[in-house]
């Protein structure tokens, strides 16, 4: 059979939740429109407004730059890093090296997968493999990124008993007690903002992070993709740069995806120590030529611009928005101990009482009332008994949620 030749962690994978969940929706929607009530996406994490104005005129101004056609390189034109460089130091206070410290990547996505898949030394006995201890519940490709690189996924817990904020030194010790060597932990990955949760961590939870991982000689790995999508100047979300000493043992991976709506555009950073950027680039250099230059040439001039600094705070409060008008339904129907979180534009919601799994309240609300939502258990272990929201359609959108859910039943209790 064909799929024989294909490696078995490949093999193991399964295809990201939400395009599954999008196959689905394909299928039953003639049924759906039939009985009026046509799907309404709640699941994908991706803004649905237009990119800034501003980059889509630089984008075809530079669209005509000579030269532009050719190969660029894996590390990022150099105009695009200093950019980088800039936006760190002006956010959050970090200074890095463009030239060392800073490198191109085609999303967060891809460079997390790629780093995952550098640090890992793939080994196919499950008692011998390297691992990486891992948001629970957490962005659902982290698990499989690990697994197709032939290490171990290790969860650690968020809930609202630890305010998403868990002790370390706890976890690594019930890790041990699991019967793991902590030799074999090659990295932990944090995620603040979180998804699925909204929630942030200060900086004092982040030196504890810091100071952890130095002491275990662990590599920290920051997914800092949503740092820019916060709703209170005075609880604005930090880098994991900015705690003296990080640079030592830290990276930290940026997109432009979320804050300027190019999620299909495709770029992003990674940032932070100079040797496992370093090695990072070696690896990168065997799989892809850089990027579209003329892609990385706009995004250089945006990422420091006025204009599309007001752009990101006009999206934050049009999410706020959302996000308001979404809460009172919710409590309306019924939903009334939920966190509420600062930042993203998601919502954490535990299910109904009278489901027993997060998959059948998704898959009841999709056949009956055509509302799409994530389930948690798509998220990880501790996200069983939730589901994820993403306030990113219009206000209209949301309140025909709220509408049909009344109508169709879907109260909390």
């Amino acid at each position: 059979m064909i799929q024989d030749f294909f490696n078995n962690y490949v093999q193991s994978i399964e295809t990201y939740i939400m395009f599954r969940i999008k196959e689905k929706v394909a299928k039953i929607t003639p049924v759906l429109v039939e009985k009026g009530r046509p799907p309404i996406s709640l699941s994908m994490g991706a803004p649905t407004q237009a990119p800034p104005q501003e980059a889509i005129e630089l984008l075809q101004k530079h669209l005509t730059d000579a030269g532009i056609n050719t190969y660029s390189t894996p590390k990022g034109e150099k105009l695009f890093r200093e950019a980088c460089a800039r936006r760190m130091k002006e956010r959050f206070g970090v200074d890095l090296d463009a030239e060392n410290e800073i490198y191109s990547l085609i999303g967060s996505k891809e460079g997390l997968a790629n780093f995952i898949r550098a640090i890992i030394n793939p080994i196919e006995d499950e008692s011998k493999k390297d691992i990486i201890m891992i948001p629970d519940p957490g962005y659902a490709s982290y698990k499989e990124m690990i697994k197709v690189s032939g290490g171990l996924a290790y969860p650690v817990p968020l809930t609202s008993e630890n305010n998403y904020m868990p002790d370390m030194e706890y976890i690594f010790h019930q890790l041990i007690s699991d019967g793991y060597d902590e030799k074999r932990v090659k990295a932990l990955l944090i995620n603040y903002p979180h998804n699925p949760l909204g929630v942030t961590a200060n900086l004092e939870y982040f030196k504890s992070i810091v100071d952890f991982c130095k002491k275990h000689n662990i590599l920290l790995m920051s997914d800092a993709a949503y740092t820019d999508m916060y709703f209170k100047e005075d609880l604005k979300p930090a880098s994991i740069l900015q705690i003296e000493g990080a640079k030592d043992i830290a990276v930290e991976f940026f997109s432009f995806s979320k804050p300027y709506a190019m999620t299909g555009w495709r770029l992003g950073w990674i940032c932070g120590n100079r040797d496992a950027i370093r090695i990072f680039g070696k690896l990168k250099s065997t799989i892809d030529s850089g990027i579209f230059k003329a892609l990385q040439k706009t995004c250089a001039e945006i990422l420091n611009s006025e204009k599309s600094e007001v752009y990101i705070k006009q999206s934050n409060a049009t999410f706020k928005r959302n996000q308001e008008l979404f809460v009172n339904g919710l409590k309306e129907l019924g939903w009334k101990n939920f966190n509420i979180p600062d930042a993203t534009f998601y919502l954490w919601l535990p299910i109904p009482p009278r489901y027993e799994k997060s998959i059948d309240f998704a898959n009841d609300i999709m056949e009956k009332s055509g509302i799409i939502v994530a389930p948690g258990e798509a998220f990880g272990k501790y996200g069983e008994g939730f589901f994820r929201v993403s306030l990113v359609c219009s206000e209209n959108d949301l309140v025909e949620v709220i509408r049909r859910m009344k109508e169709d039943g879907f109260y909390f209790n």
